[in-house]
């Protein structure tokens, strides 16, 4: 973020006003701030400060009903209609394994909270969103006209801080270094180590041993392991999945949540640089031209193989990614394996 001297709570109000259509993100962008800040600035005015406490958010949301869940990163929108429930949370870790909403939440990102409601054109929505540290957003929950809004309002009451101050402190994001450090592991090591994997989700934690990011270890592990494929890869893997009816598995994650998707897509439209999955409760909402690197991924399991697609930006952020539809205890789809390891051209694809 620059160093200009930002805008006071009513200029931000104002600019809001001066722009009622302009998306809150690149709204922010334009005044130089933070979403977060954007919105606290309109604190008392529509929108209340609330405390992220995760499991009091999560627990009191089941009692709302259906709602459109909302997970982002600067690449990738991941949109799905459903219900909070199946909740497990902890200090470090918060899950909601329902098959609709299903999400991994890291509680200690979950800094800033704000119940927001917002009136357009004889309409009045209503949603919770959430910020981590640097004002960006981590994850939002949108009401539903089916929507229990007695129950929200309920949540909203428990949830509401003492401090309505309708500014923010952020601590802006330090930029990570992506290239390997001279202090990295040697590749033998993170291949023997990965070699050993017998569980996906011991995966994260043999990274953090080593000190690297996920795009560090698939360039290093070796093309058993880890293969670079062309960046059509994403665009046409979704067609295919579509045309096929195959059930995949979708993720799209930033620091405080991962939401994924668990089915078939069928309903794929682009428009401009965006590719968007618009189904009945799944909305996907993907810039191609964000994506830097794909690569091709293998990692053991106790149950064999497990193959992902993954898609990065040119900060070797990771935007999305894909599986085939697999439960604990199931071998890996063969379609699914042979669609990622042999992805088709997008040329070949008829574009819907």
């Amino acid at each position: 973020m620059d160093q200009r001297v930002k805008p006071s709570p009513h200029e931000i109000r104002r600019a809001r006003s001066d722009n009622p259509k302009m998306r809150e993100r690149d709204l922010s962008v334009q005044l130089g701030i933070s979403e977060a800040e954007l919105v606290a600035a309109h604190c008392g005015e529509g929108v209340v400060r609330i405390d992220p406490r995760v499991s009091a958010v999560l627990n009191g949301l089941t009692a709302v009903g259906e709602v459109m869940a909302l997970t982002r990163n600067e690449s990738a929108v991941h949109e799905k209609i459903g219900v909070y429930d199946k909740i497990s949370a902890g200090e470090h870790n918060a899950i909601v394994l329902n098959y609709d909403i299903d999400l991994r939440i890291f509680p200690k990102t979950w800094v800033h909270g704000f119940a927001v409601e917002k009136r357009s054109e004889g309409e009045v929505r209503h949603s919770l969103q959430f910020f981590d540290a640097a004002g960006e957003a981590v994850h939002k929950v949108h009401l539903r006209p089916a929507s229990n809004l007695y129950a929200f309002q309920k949540l909203v009451a428990d949830l509401q801080s003492a401090n309505q101050d309708p500014t923010i402190d952020v601590i802006p994001q330090a930029v990570t270094d992506n290239e390997t450090s001279a202090e990295a592991p040697g590749a033998e090591d993170l291949r023997d180590r990965w070699s050993k994997l017998t569980d996906v989700h011991q995966f994260f934690g043999m990274l953090k041993t080593l000190k690297l990011n996920r795009r560090q270890a698939v360039r290093m592990v070796g093309d058993d392991y880890a293969w670079k494929v062309d960046n059509e890869a994403v665009a046409a893997l979704m067609h295919h999945a579509a045309a096929e009816a195959m059930p995949i598995m979708c993720f799209v994650g930033n620091r405080g949540c991962i939401q994924i998707h668990s089915g078939p897509i069928k309903t794929i439209k682009p428009m401009g640089p965006w590719l968007n999955v618009l189904d009945e409760t799944f909305h996907l909402h993907l810039r191609l031209d964000h994506i830097d690197e794909v690569w091709g991924v293998r990692k053991p399991t106790k149950d064999g193989f497990v193959t992902s697609v993954e898609a990065y930006d040119a900060q070797g952020r990771i935007i999305i990614q894909f599986f085939g539809e697999r439960h604990e205890g199931e071998t890996e789809r063969a379609d699914w394996r042979f669609l990622a390891e042999n992805p088709p051209k997008v040329s070949t694809l008829k574009v819907v």
